[in-house]
């Protein structure tokens, strides 16, 4: 939720221009914020609602939190990291690296962090973005929406919530003051959030209830730590990390040929997974239980080694009747059970395609995002910018998504686009660029046949990747390199322009 402007002396702020704003601090504006300084841009600011930079590996600090992409593909492909302790890393060492990278490449004063955005519209008249937040009024050029979509968590609307008595907060939002030691706990959700703090809080707790509306398909987690002898090849043979990290990339691309273009590819992953839960729970009744009734893929794949063998405790119980209410101090299902409870962490995952962020966004026709979502479905050309947003770039915005391999790698493709973008726009000397609607339709539609025949659509499941239309706008239908090499150069082309007129200046209004 966007925070309000107390400030009197922020509210009267006047507004401050600068060439371009980007919003948001994860990987993906931190990237570009970059990539703007390397290529001599200064004129810009990148606004982050949280107190530093890192995004979602800010936020989520739950116990047991870690990334199940392998650590060698989840940094930046100019700042490789030589010093991870593990082969897939945890959220601290993740955020410490984030941070190291924000202090080397010199960024960080062009932030200014505790800025939540609470609108931003294009002005048709003076052709600019105009921009409120809690730190002030801004007007732009060009902005760049770099919002993830795991930022905005999404609470479950369950009868009886909001009058629980004890503890009760969302993954995303650790209280890490509760203690719950010795405490009868409630998790919902069986998602990558859930399978991680499962395992993590079950020790300490007296006893741990898991609501599941979904069985997950968990795959091993080939986890370990480096040996000295990899991390010391990692900081000093040349070319070693790189050549480890091209080994890791293309092993996990192979993943696209059952997932985008043969399902039937995936009865191998099924095959491994099935073994791994019958071998990791031996009780018939509760392998019954959390066993998926669809194809593997459809919905994001877990991996985790501890999850499974957690349920088999005896303080640990799997719940599948759906919750009808929440009580004061338990929760009732609707067969009629009332089981009591002390905390409740609520793991139900993140808006990703009815992200509150698209409210405060309004294009040139005054509908906001949200609204031309509505309309037409979640569509955007090359997932980097929407007819309607002039002078608007979107990094993560709609079909960019994987579901096998580094969100880094399509972020630093959409920086290539955006940053040639901006610098195609000085050299041309455009006031505005707008992806044109026709190319913007072919394009969806073109999308839309590849995922016709993906897992994400004949495997059986409904998932966060579905729009409300039952489009799939979230994921990336192909191999990263084809979209890698899409956005190696601004197609301007596709885009309608205009340009200053004689009497005008590319200057600040």
């Amino acid at each position: 939720m966007s925070r309000k402007v107390t400030d009197k002396a922020v509210v009267n702020r006047p507004a401050r221009h600068v060439k371009t704003i980007i919003i948001g601090s994860g990987f993906a504006g931190l990237g570009l914020a970059i990539r703007l300084t390397e290529q001599g841009r200064r004129d810009y600011l990148v606004l982050e609602r949280g107190g530093d930079v890192g995004g979602t590996w800010r936020d989520n600090t739950y116990p047991g939190a870690a990334c199940d992409v392998p650590s060698q593909l989840y940094s930046y492909s100019f700042a490789l990291n030589p010093n991870w302790s593990r082969s897939f890393s945890r959220q601290g060492e993740i955020q410490r690296y984030i941070q190291a990278v924000s202090q080397r490449y010199g960024v960080r004063d062009r932030h200014i962090f505790d800025c939540d955005v609470t609108s931003a519209r294009w002005n048709n008249d003076r052709s600019v973005w105009e921009i409120e937040s809690t730190q002030g009024s801004f007007t732009a050029d060009t902005v760049v929406c770099a919002v993830g979509a795991l930022c905005e968590p999404a609470l479950p609307d369950i009868k009886g919530i909001s009058e629980f008595e004890g503890e009760v907060f969302h993954s995303a939002r650790w209280n890490h003051d509760a203690d719950l030691t010795g405490k009868r706990v409630a998790v919902i959700g069986t998602g990558a959030s859930a399978i991680q703090i499962v395992p993590a809080i079950a020790p300490e707790v007296d006893h741990l209830d898991i609501y599941q509306r979904t069985a997950p398909w968990l795959l091993p987690r080939y986890d370990r730590p480096y040996t000295t002898a990899e991390r010391l090849a990692f900081q000093y043979v040349p070319g070693f990390q790189r050549m480890y990290r091209a080994g890791v990339y293309a092993a996990r691309e192979t993943q696209v040929l059952g997932l985008a273009k043969f399902p039937g590819l995936m009865r191998l992953f099924e095959m491994i997974a099935k073994g791994k839960l019958r071998h990791e729970i031996r009780d018939r009744e509760l392998r019954a239980k959390v066993t998926p009734n669809f194809r593997i893929g459809c919905k994001r794949m877990l991996i985790s080694n501890d999850y499974y063998p957690t349920l088999t405790r005896p303080h640990v119980d799997v719940v599948t009747d759906p919750i009808a209410e929440v009580r004061k101090n338990s929760i009732r299902t609707e067969d009629g059970t009332e089981r009591e409870i002390d905390a409740l962490i609520v793991a139900t995952g993140f808006h990703v395609t009815d992200s509150p962020t698209y409210d405060t966004i309004v294009g040139r026709d005054g509908r906001t995002l949200s609204e031309v979502f509505d309309d037409s479905g979640q569509q955007g050309y090359k997932g980097s910018s929407i007819a309607n947003f002039p002078n608007m770039f979107f990094l993560l915005g709609p079909n960019v998504g994987l579901g096998h391999s580094s969100m880094v790698y399509m972020i630093e493709s959409q920086i290539n686009y955006i940053a040639d973008a901006l610098a195609t726009v000085d050299r041309m000397k455009l006031r505005t660029v707008e992806v044109r609607r026709d190319v913007q339709d072919a394009y969806n539609k073109d999308l839309q046949a590849k995922l016709a025949g993906s897992v994400w659509l004949t495997g059986g499941c409904s998932s966060w990747y579905l729009d409300k239309h039952g489009n799939n706008t979230t994921l990336w239908p192909d191999f990263t390199f084809e979209f890698r090499r899409m956005t190696k150069i601004f197609d301007v082309a596709a885009y309608d322009t205009s340009t200053f007129r004689a009497d005008q200046e590319a200057v600040a209004p």
